[in-house]
């Protein structure tokens, strides 16, 4: 059975929304909606995509260019045009622009890690590469970002510092190299650490732990980012919840940064995560929808939806950001992970743009949220 509140959404999915009804419209007095965005919709290829962007959503991300790899190629190379489109697009329509992600021990170019010889570097070698990298990407775009997702996936899934060659060279303390060269890079920007898996207790205590520790160097942590990469099981309500209520106790705000919802059958035991590595074998049973994602399906995802955004209405004094991982089903990573060449059905807008029911129960569940509930 329905929950009541479960009901209401689906309820005042069916009921034609104004015209001037939008997602940023709806959750202006919540937390701030958000969508990562690619390069033909910075720089206006995408029309479509475009204009449901402007409409919809008052917060940006950018998908992969100011990761390392993208952003600094080469000892001593910066390529800065497509960050800059990024940055005066959010600018002209006046949103939240977000930085991602300036640590991470992926998209990162082998030479960072070397000396002139292919050796690794040193402990200060590297720490004045990272030290450089951060004062030039972020000082460029000093009091324009409005906050940086500064460290990305540092935890295993245990919750122990994932052993990376920032952690081998630099050591434990290269979160915190990182947390400090940022803050004095840009003294106003809003600094984040971000993952995925936060949700599973383990890893769960693991952030706290690191933010504990952060917090205790005097590190100023805006928020932890939920990367939201879930599934239609996965993670329950109750772990969601439990989640964000353990950092609001912690007196840590919550951004949800990546968030879309996978349909597909799991391809392999990382399916539901967010191991960019994880790979596996194209198959028709692990792609069942390639001709439309069936209407059984479609009200799946409408509920599924419908219930983390309840969850997430409910906490939204500690939530600041909520950001979806693409615009729409084309857009999205998830047709290529994975399973590469995969047709998936994970956000809001269909292929050609069209909202789909779940956006009806987001729009709409705000309203539901603060509706009367009738006595059963």
């Amino acid at each position: 059975m329905l929950k009541p509140l479960a009901l209401c959404l689906l309820l005042a999915a069916s009921i034609p929304s104004p015209a001037q009804d939008s997602l940023r419209d709806a959750y202006k007095d919540s937390f701030h909606i958000g969508v990562a965005i690619n390069v033909a919709q910075i720089d206006g290829i995408d029309t479509r995509g475009d204009e449901i962007i402007q409409r919809e959503f008052d917060s940006i991300s950018p998908e992969n260019i100011l990761k390392w790899k993208a952003v600094h190629p080469k000892d001593g190379v910066y390529d800065f045009a497509p960050a800059d489109a990024y940055v005066a697009f959010g600018e002209k329509h006046h949103m939240i622009i977000i930085g991602h992600t300036l640590v991470w021990h992926e998209a990162v170019p082998e030479w960072v890690f070397q000396d002139n010889h292919g050796k690794p570097l040193s402990r200060e070698a590297l720490l004045k590469r990272l030290h450089d990298h951060i004062f030039t990407v972020v000082g460029r775009y000093k009091g324009r970002i409005h906050g940086w997702d500064v460290v990305n996936e540092a935890l295993a899934d245990d919750g122990t510092l994932r052993d990376t060659p920032w952690r081998k060279i630099i050591g434990d303390d290269y979160i915190e190299k990182a947390f400090q060269f940022a803050h004095e890079a840009d003294p106003g920007t809003e600094l984040y650490y971000n993952d995925y898996l936060v949700e599973k207790p383990s890893k769960r205590q693991g952030t706290l732990a690191l933010i504990a520790r952060l917090k205790e160097k005097g590190i100023r942590v805006a928020a932890v980012g939920l990367q939201g990469h879930y599934s239609l099981d996965w993670p329950s309500t109750e772990e969601l919840s439990a989640t964000i209520t353990a950092f609001e106790n912690a007196g840590v705000k919550i951004n949800v940064t990546e968030l879309d919802v996978d349909v597909l059958p799991k391809a392999t035991v990382q399916s539901g995560m967010a191991d960019v590595k994880a790979e596996a074998q194209l198959t028709a049973a692990s792609n069942p929808f390639t001709a439309g994602l069936p209407d059984r399906m479609q009200q799946m995802l409408a509920r599924r939806y419908g219930d983390l955004f309840e969850v997430l209405i409910q906490h939204r004094p500690n939530i600041s950001r909520v950001t979806f991982w693409g615009l729409s089903d084309a857009d999205s990573w998830l047709n290529n992970w994975p399973v590469r060449g995969r047709t998936n059905y994970p956000l809001l807008f269909d292929r050609a743009g069209l909202p789909k029911p779940a956006y009806d129960v987001v729009l709409n569940a705000t309203k539901a949220a603060r509706a009367p509930q009738k006595r059963r």
